[in-house]
């Protein structure tokens, strides 16, 4: 209490609660029935029930099928790409996964690559409590079926003995024009900005700054347009680059609240087999990258998935929001103790009270899925978003913790060893206008835990 004094913050804007996670009688507890916004711990909601209702062998696929007869190399019809919420999915995966098209012998398509994203059936008002996406917030990008770099524009800058940097984009995208502004100045500063415009209905992309010899390599990144045109765009540069052949297009088909995949069925109702599958990482290390690097569409993509009947149905927000709702009842918890909203803290409307996280938590503990979910969360002063806090005291390598941050709202949610050998689930989240100033304080509760628990 003293350190939240110093913040200058009332008692009120903040409720913690930490107990053993093999015992109900509590070490500390303040406004723990208090509800506040929860930020991006609710990614633990997330974690623990996609590690319980998913398990730990699932994996996003992403299918491509056959639409003609393949002779001799060539396809005599389109390749179907079906999307399903692979948010991890890079240009270096999909360029590996073409050259293994290769491989079997896939040269030419005469027809056109369709890229169908009816996997996740997601209309305006899903995003009615998250902030809208811009060209310089990458952590605000929209969950999407089929997204590619994570709808992220990686700009490479390099000095050369000319008068402009070097300038590389991953992944390239065709019809995108380039304008280098980038200046190379004897001791400039290391300075560059990106932004977009359309010129004549093509995508221009103007770089502009100032560069050095000094300033070496360095990257800036941009979200330059939507998902649906950022993959289009890329994945005909791949496919080239790949060494295949295209005679046709590569077309989007994007989700609607109508209309229906492009995957068929037999006479009895089977769906087709694909000609070729991409798998992503595992569960636990998709879970590991969402906690450790508090990845939003990681998160996001993640809780569409546990829609009713994903992937062979269509995911949707109402869905997710349903089965996790009757998940929570299952583990113990009342209506209203916790409220999530898309599964990444993005929304303030994702709300929770101290004690119902703890309560996860302890469930969580004696689970299957704790070795996966305690490995994903950030280590104080040691990983992850809390490599730079904590680093020296108590706490350094013994708070195993998921942070939240949001202009109003900061919070940490996870487990701590005690000096006595104990182990304690902790919550702990301030709101409040200036909840910057809290982080020492929520710091200096956890080395509290640490050396009194």
């Amino acid at each position: 209490m003293a350190a939240l004094r110093v913040a200058g913050l009332p008692a009120s804007s903040l409720g913690f609660y930490a107990r053993p996670v093999d015992s109900a009688q509590p070490l500390a507890a303040f406004n723990e029935e208090q509800v506040f916004v929860l930020a991006s711990t609710s990614k633990v909601v997330t974690s623990l029930a996609a590690l319980d209702l998913l398990g730990q062998d699932f994996h996003w696929r992403t299918h491509a099928y056959a639409r003609g007869a393949l002779v001799d190399g060539r396809l005599a019809g389109d390749l179907l790409i079906v999307g399903g919420g692979d948010a991890r999915l890079s240009s270096e995966e999909l360029l590996h996964w073409f050259a293994q098209m290769r491989e079997r012998g896939l040269r030419q398509i005469d027809g056109n690559i369709v890229l169908d994203r009816f996997a996740f059936r997601i209309t305006d008002a899903d995003h009615l409590h998250t902030p809208e996406p811009g060209q310089h917030r990458p952590h605000h990008v929209w969950p999407d079926a089929l997204p590619l770099d994570e709808g992220v524009l990686r700009i490479s800058l390099a000095p050369t003995r000319g008068d402009r940097a070097e300038l590389t984009l991953t992944p390239a995208l065709q019809g995108l024009t380039l304008n280098n502004e980038v200046r190379m100045r004897a001791g400039g500063r290391c300075a560059a900005w990106a932004s977009m415009a359309e010129v004549q209905g093509q995508p221009r992309l103007l770089v502009r700054g100032s560069w050095s010899r000094a300033c070496g390599r360095r990257q800036i990144q941009v979200v330059p347009m939507s998902h649906g045109e950022f993959t289009t765009r890329a994945v005909a540069g791949l496919w080239r680059q790949a060494g295949g052949l295209l005679h046709g297009n590569v077309v989007d088909r994007p989700s609607t609240s109508t209309g229906s995949s492009g995957i068929q069925r037999d006479a009895r109702g089977a769906l087709e087999q694909p000609w070729s599958v991409h798998r992503s990482d595992s569960l636990p290390r998709l879970v590991h990258d969402i906690n450790k690097n508090s990845n939003n569409l990681g998160s996001r993509n993640l809780w569409l998935s546990l829609s009713p009947g994903f992937p062979l149905q269509a995911a949707t927000l109402a869905g997710a929001q349903a089965r996790v709702l009757r998940w929570l009842q299952a583990q113990g918890l009342a209506d209203g103790d916790i409220q999530v909203d898309s599964g990444s803290g993005l929304s303030r409307t994702e709300r929770g009270k101290p004690r119902a996280m703890v309560q996860l938590l302890c469930n969580a503990w004696g689970a299957r899925l704790a070795e996966a979910f305690v490995a994903s969360l950030p280590i104080a002063g040691v990983d992850g978003t809390l490599a730079h806090r904590m680093t020296r005291g108590a706490a350094t390598g013994q708070a195993f913790l998921k942070t939240g941050s949001l202009l109003d709202a900061r919070a940490l949610a996870g487990y701590v060893k005690a000096r006595s050998g104990n182990v304690y689930a902790v919550a702990a989240m301030v709101n409040h206008p200036r909840a910057v100033r809290a982080t020492r304080a929520l710091d200096a509760l956890i080395e509290w835990i640490v050396r009194n628990g």
